[in-house]
């Protein structure tokens, strides 16, 4: 019978299962895999000798005749999910060296995703010190709702693979009570899960960004994944067409080198997508210009990456004001996408229409890209200095975006709304290739600056998902009506720390909780990140699934140290020769440039940048902190009075803090009163306040520092 079962099983659903011989093991011996559909126990039940035993639930097996039979019998240990008894019974089976199947969420997930793991697997754990295999189960969330309780896409036969993990012993723990001993084990053995799927994901799913986009479109071809301030939408399958179109153009625009690079110059429209995935498609390396840096800056950027020609528009050069001439001059040749489109015949896009709804699979012609090599290139914000040319793999982004997948619960139904500009690692890895890459609707829109529209065209879309900035998350609260989000699920902000004054704020405004990220350009850019699963108060969020992290010590920092990380979404290196050597000396491992703290549990706390540190009187004062606790604190005067803190030198006590502030009416005091009410010391009081009109912004809404500190200290 159960070669039958097998049998069939691998007919219909292709069904596979990896590392069966992780199951070899003697008890005591828990097996602990997710909980997607009603019938994943029979998959599992293919793999494993006839002494595992499933916990089942006895009430359930009660409500009808069916259940009872599946339920109850030989393979099965029911228990009492009511009474306090049944971890006892399960500790006692599994002491006396029995082999036992547990659902640990306790319930099949509604989302897809790991849901929440009862702590009373922490306890059998702690009471019986029995080994753990993790498992995954791949494809059966995929079932029909009758089979299933999330909501996304459904297919009656998806492939099912189950992946078993080697056998793992739990972490002693002494001197720690029952309590903390069922927390803290259970929390370890979600690590343990949540780890186990990420790698499945990297190994199971594509290596590289266009085909792992190209395979989601082949699952959902009329599904509409993109839409603009235009409001043109764009389907997977015409997605897909117009990459094939373009990536045509480009075969006969440029040469034939493999990898060479492309400068892309364009604001956030559906073509912007289309032109980074076509440049794959011919084997392109695209780096994406910040045009909100200005020209001289752009040149420098054009010129590190050894640029010759850049996709751009006309009509977007003409309404943003940009003047290329410079680029021009210097050898840069324009590819303007309005003179590409106008290449592109009729016939052609009929022919390409025709292949992609005949032969979906093999219509898209991609170049040999390989996953180690370099997808994009990004330049840093230059708050500190000229920007950094940065190297990220398909490896980088693609490991990024599957590491916010498992910690995640975003679904099919799910709708992003993304303002940042991709020429930001937040808005081109999170805004834009994560939902391609997962399948959900993005609406992309021009400009994170225009306060007033935002919130209104997001309220217009129904959207569920918005990322954002401190700095811009503060505008839109200006403007916005207190029910434009009234759809929203989650709200992910990162690239500068959330102050306390704007979640606070937001709570009160709109009922929202900010989900506080961190991140770097050069991790593509996901570091660590707060979940409503896992968050922490004044905190970044834990790091992500494959992160490692140590802390080397600062003078004058006794709570924390210089942060670095390493991962498989930390970059392959810069361009700029003298920044890269140091990159490479560290042997893959990033310096952030951070003073951070990290607890027991992983979470990470940012003190602040290293040179946003000043010594007062031998004292470490982080710049940031005084910064965090004066944003929001004079209601008098609104929203928006906004003060920076900068430092310079002081013969009395070394360096002093000096306060900038668009508003005049500021005094020392105010600030004094502000600083105390925090429970800061008086060694973080600025002792200066400059007013400036308008406290210049980079274009992710960071502070620039630097251009304020060449504006006041020269």
């Amino acid at each position: 019978m159960k070669t039958l079962i097998r049998f069939l099983l691998r007919l219909l659903f292709r069904f596979r299962a990896y590392n069966v011989a992780a199951l070899n093991v003697p008890g005591p011996v828990l097996l602990l895999p997710n909980h997607t559909a009603m019938i994943d126990w029979l998959f599992l039940g293919m793999c494993l000798e006839d002494d595992w035993k499933f916990v089942v639930s006895s009430v359930t097996a009660q409500t009808s005749w069916v259940h009872r039979k599946i339920m109850l019998n030989s393979r099965t240990f029911p228990i009492d999910t009511a009474s306090p008894y049944s971890l006892k019974r399960m500790a006692e089976f599994l002491e006396s060296g029995g082999r036992l199947v547990l659902f640990a969420e306790g319930r099949l997930t509604r989302t897809g995703s790991l849901m929440k793991l009862f702590d009373g697997t922490g306890f059998l754990l702690h009471k019986t010190g029995a080994k753990v295999i993790t498992c995954h189960v791949r494809g059966l969330d995929r079932l029909p709702r009758m089979l299933t309780m999330n909501q996304n896409l459904k297919q009656w036969f998806p492939r099912v693979t189950v992946h078993f993990k080697d056998a793992l012993t739990p972490p002693k723990l002494e001197r720690v009570s029952a309590t903390q001993a069922r927390a803290t084990l259970t929390t370890w053995l979600r690590d343990q899960m949540i780890a186990h799927r990420f790698a499945i994901e990297m190994q199971q799913e594509p290596a590289t960004l266009l085909a792992a986009v190209a395979a989601r479109a082949h699952f959902s071809p009329k599904f509409i994944v993109m839409e603009d301030a235009t409001r043109q939408t764009l389907t997977y399958r015409r997605l897909m067409i117009g990459v094939d179109l373009m990536a045509r153009q480009w075969r006969r625009v440029f040469s034939a080198t493999l990898g060479e690079r492309i400068g892309v110059l364009l604001p956030n429209i559906n073509a912007t997508p289309v032109a980074l995935l076509s440049l794959w498609a011919a084997g392109k390396v695209p780096a994406i210009l910040n045009y909100s840096t200005g020209t001289s800056t752009m040149l420098a950027c054009a010129q590190l990456a050894g640029l010759k020609q850049i996709v751009t528009s006309r009509s977007f050069l003409q309404r943003a004001r940009i003047n290329v001439d410079p680029l021009v001059k210097a050898g840069v040749e324009m590819i303007f996408l309005e003179d590409v489109r106008a290449r592109i015949s009729d016939f052609e896009k009929y022919l390409a229409a025709l292949r992609h709804k005949l032969f979906p699979r093999s219509a898209l012609r991609m170049a040999p890209v390989q996953p180690d090599d370099t997808a994009v290139i990004l330049f840093t914000s230059g708050s500190e200095g000229m920007p950094k040319g940065v190297e990220l793999t398909h490896t980088n982004l693609i490991a990024n975006i599957r590491q916010l997948f498992v910690i995640t619960d975003i679904e099919d139904s799910d709708r992003i709304f993304n303002a940042l500009p991709l020429f930001h690692s937040f808005g081109l890895t999170v805004g834009t290739l994560f939902p391609l890459v997962r399948g959900v609707y993005v609406f992309i829109y021009p400009s994170p600056l225009h306060y007033r529209v935002v919130p209104t065209v997001y309220y217009d879309r129904d959207c569920t998902v918005m990322i954002g900035t401190n700095t811009f998350l503060n505008g839109y609260a200006r403007k916005a009506h207190p029910y434009d989000f009234r759809s929203l699920r989650y709200m992910f902000a990162g690239a500068e720390k959330v102050q306390e004054a704007t979640a606070n704020l937001w709570a009160r405004r709109f009922g929202v909780r900010i989900l506080e990220g961190y991140g770097a350009t050069e991790c593509g850019p996901g570091i660590s990140l707060n979940t409503p699963m896992e968050a922490k108060h004044g905190a970044a969020g834990r790091l992500l699934p494959g992160m490692e992290y140590k802390l080397e010590p600062v003078e004058g920092v006794t709570n924390g140290g210089r942060l670095l990380v390493r991962g498989p979404n930390v970059m392959k290196g810069y361009l700029n020769p003298d920044a890269n050597e140091k990159f490479k000396a560290l042997g893959g491992w990033y310096d952030t440039g951070d003073i951070a703290s990290v607890d027991a549990e992983r979470y990470v706390t940012i003190l602040g940048r290293l040179k946003r540190f000043a010594k007062v009187s031998g004292e470490m004062v982080s710049l940031t902190a005084v910064e965090d606790a004066l944003a929001g604190a004079f209601p008098r005067f609104g929203l928006r009075c906004q003060v920076a803190v900068l430092s310079k030198p002081d013969e009395d006590k070394g360096e002093m803090l000096v306060a900038v502030t668009n508003e005049p009416r500021l005094t020392l005091e105010d600030l004094r009163t502000a600083i105390k009410a925090k429970g800061l010391t008086n060694l973080c009081v600025p002792r200066e306040i400059k007013v400036v009109k308008e406290i210049p912004k980079l274009g992710t809404g960071k502070v620039n520092h630097r251009e304020l500190a060449k504006m006041l200290l020269g």
